[in-house]
């Protein structure tokens, strides 16, 4: 079957099973709320919009809620004013025998009237009085109000106050009828107040009102507010995006356009519609874009022109030279014959011939390096057997400057794919720069390897370098003391080629030094071909951590102390990238 149409989903479906994960919604947001500036200023339109427009609708529900019930208790207190006001006065006037039933037959009266003028069937009345009486009517609730729905402390004030009216919240039954078993309270209100039956005294009256349309309005109208507002958040935030959009596309083009450039493809550049702000932003930055791309083919040009002149020079003069060369030979053979100052000054040319020869070598490598046209030539080599060799080489080297070279391998025995030439090449100036800048000292090379790499580091205990110094070891031409004598020779090439050849072959070549205690150069190989840049890790530490222990292994009970005067830095690190001798670059 055929792998590129069933295993790989559509992003548009990828893209929804993921954010139906409500777990990465979190993740996602910050992600979006970092990189995108228009779906944070969206999110920050829309919490400030939706924060105001929820303090206006709760402010403007609020107000519409007490202006409605304010509204309803005074109108049914007027309702109530009217109806008992009336209510006395007829019961001032009225004629009573005196007996039961003509008080009950006016207290009737009085109660329709009530409920007519009042408004509402729901009244109660209690008799104040405790002292016992036969013909004054019993207590009575109708509409459903009992004594148990009004509070002590309304009747308590109501007792107390018999000119006037009091009114409490109270939740009422949505029932009709006492035999309703399952009511839900509605919103309500009670009034109550005092009249004066003939004969028999004071009456309490409550008056109750249901507000159950009150409620029904509120709740429509914070329906709509709530429905409005969520309308409006949603419509500011589809504005906010479209405007927002008009914005930031052209922002997003430009950083995209930019970081293409920064990428190296100088042909990119921004479309330009219109004469606005953007519009004279794109034309500056292509303007920018295209001094740039002239300024650097013509540095390109430069370098080209520049790698040839050195290339085609270093080619020239080979000829000459080796002419050259051939005099100063035959005169330094025969300067036994001359007399002293001619013996010296062949002595002399003949040396100084030998180190522009190597010049001349270091320089044809460098041009390669520049131009891109080096090649390695790999073969399976054990670099503990290479290391072996190299310090053997150069043993005699390092007598005559009373160093001596220690080599410990505990690994890099195993053949690994590598160009022997030029690895050889680097470990002979590792091991010259630590024999001139030794000070005499021990020197110890380290062969190691893990399953990713083998490496090699050449340790000496003698002046070190600044942090400074370190940082620029592998500059071409570079010296750190220029004051300070080359006792064998160098270009000022012999790092900078060194580090080149550790790039071909994919690998590092790190540093580490400290005045008063030495350096150290780690050079590291992978075993099988290229590895990302930073990945590789080197199975010898770069800073070897030297404590006193390891100190007295090499015979050094102290670190190296500086001279008072004239070499607070480092030598300069010079050494011929080729050659018999070696040096430190």
């Amino acid at each position: 079957m055929s792998p590129t149409t069933a295993t790989v989903p559509t992003p548009g479906l990828r893209g929804w099973r993921e954010w139906r994960s409500w777990r990465t919604w979190p993740e996602r947001f910050a992600h979006s709320w970092r990189r995108s500036l228009r779906f944070r200023t969206v999110a920050v339109t829309l919490g400030l919009t939706a924060f105001a427009i929820l303090g206006a609708f709760v402010t403007m529900a609020l107000a519409i809620q007490n202006d409605l019930f304010e509204s309803r208790v005074e109108q049914v207190q007027e309702s109530v004013a009217r109806a008992t006001a009336a209510t006395q006065r007829t019961l001032e006037s009225a004629q009573v025998d005196g007996d039961s039933a003509s008080l009950q037959s006016l207290m009737d009266a009085a109660i329709q009237s009530m409920t007519r003028q009042a408004g509402t069937d729901m009244i109660a009345g209690f008799r104040i009085s405790n002292e016992p009486s036969v013909i004054a009517p019993q207590d009575f609730g109708r509409g459903g109000l009992t004594a148990s729905m009004i509070s002590d402390g309304l009747r308590e004030t109501v007792q107390q106050s018999a000119d006037k009216r009091w009114w409490q919240s109270i939740g009422l039954p949505s029932g009709d009828g006492d035999g309703d078993r399952d009511r839900a309270d509605v919103p309500g209100v009670v009034i109550g107040q005092q009249l004066i039956l003939p004969e028999v005294g004071a009456y309490e009256f409550y008056f109750a009102y249901d507000l159950e349309s009150e409620a029904q309005t509120l709740r429509f109208v914070q329906v709509t507010l709530w429905l409005v507002g969520v309308g409006l958040v949603l419509l500011i935030g589809a504005i906010s995006w479209v405007v927002l959009r008009t914005v930031t596309v052209p922002i997003a083009q430009a950083a995209e356009t930019s970081a293409i450039l920064a990428g190296g493809d100088l042909g990119v550049r921004l479309p330009v519609r219109g004469d606005d702000e953007f519009a004279v932003l794109g034309r500056s930055f292509n303007a920018m874009a295209d001094s740039i791309e002239a300024q650097i083919k013509e540095l390109a040009e430069l370098s080209l022109v520049q790698q040839r002149f050195v290339s085609d020079v270093s080619h020239e003069l080979r000829t000459p030279l080796t002419t050259i060369r051939l005099a100063s030979d035959m005169l330094n053979d025969r300067r036994d014959e001359f007399d002293p100052s001619t013996a010296r000054a062949a002595e002399l040319l003949h040396a100084q011939v030998q180190r522009f020869e190597v010049l001349l070598t270091d320089l044809l490598e460098i041009s390669r390096y520049d131009a891109g046209s080096v090649q390695l030539e790999y073969e399976p080599t054990s670099l503990a057997h290479l290391a072996e060799e190299e310090v053997a080489s150069m043993q005699q080297l390092a007598d005559q400057h009373g160093s001596d070279v220690r080599l410990v391998a505990p690994g890099g025995y195993s053949p690994v794919e590598m160009d022997p030439r030029r690895v050889r090449r680097v470990v002979r100036n590792l091991l010259g720069n630590a024999i001139e800048h030794g000070e005499g000292r021990p020197i110890v090379v380290t062969v190691d390897s893990d399953q990713r790499a083998v490496a090699i580091g050449v340790r000496d205990y003698g002046l070190g370098m600044s942090a400074a110094d370190s940082e620029r070891v592998f500059d071409r031409f570079w010296r750190a003391d220029p004051s300070r004598k080359r006792t064998i020779g160098g270009t000022g090439l012999g790092l900078s080629i060194a580090l080149g050849d550790a790039r071909l072959h994919g690998g590092t070549l790190a540093v580490w030094s400290e005045l008063g205690r030495g350096t150290h150069f780690v050079l590291t190989l992978p075993r099988q071909g290229h590895t990302a840049p930073g990945s590789l890790g080197s199975p010898i530490p770069v800073d070897p951590g030297d404590d006193d222990a390891a100190l007295d292994d090499v015979g050094l009970t102290q670190p190296i102390s500086l001279p008072s005067a004239g070499r607070e830095t480092s030598a300069a690190r010079d050494t011929p990238a080729t050659g018999e001798k070696a040096g430190r670059s």
